[in-house]
């Protein structure tokens, strides 16, 4: 469940950046707010891979997640880099590659509904 709300906060994050991206080009008032976004979504990549260590390590299941959100922290930390170098040109590309994954991962997560009594079963 943990990873689940991770996954959906960070996926969140990385959707805001491009609204606050064209907000950058058309408002005065942009950059700060782009500003808060990449921090949303270093923030929530950064809880990601901590969710994923503490989900992996004591049941030794398999490291999928940790490998995934360590892939995605080390992306949004180029992301970063290039936003501050000003490299529009692979910035926006990596957006849409970091904003793609975010959604794979939630949409590869499964779906557990919680259970249901029978109304069989007789205490």
């Amino acid at each position: 469940m943990y990873l689940r709300v991770a996954i959906i906060l960070q996926t969140l994050a990385v959707s805001s950046a491009p609204v606050t991206a064209g907000l950058l080009l058309s408002a005065p008032a942009g950059r700060p707010l782009h500003s808060v976004s990449a921090y949303a979504v270093f923030t929530t990549a950064v809880l990601h891979v901590i969710t994923a260590i503490l989900i992996w390590h004591p049941g030794g299941g398999s490291p999928r997640s940790l490998l995934y959100a360590t892939a995605f922290l080390a992306l949004t930390l180029t992301q970063i880099a290039l936003g501050i170098a000003h490299m529009k040109a692979l910035h926006v590309p990596l957006g849409v590659l970091l904003f793609g994954m975010s959604l794979v991962q939630l949409i590869q997560l499964p779906v557990r509904f919680p259970r249901q009594p029978s109304a069989t079963t007789i205490r």
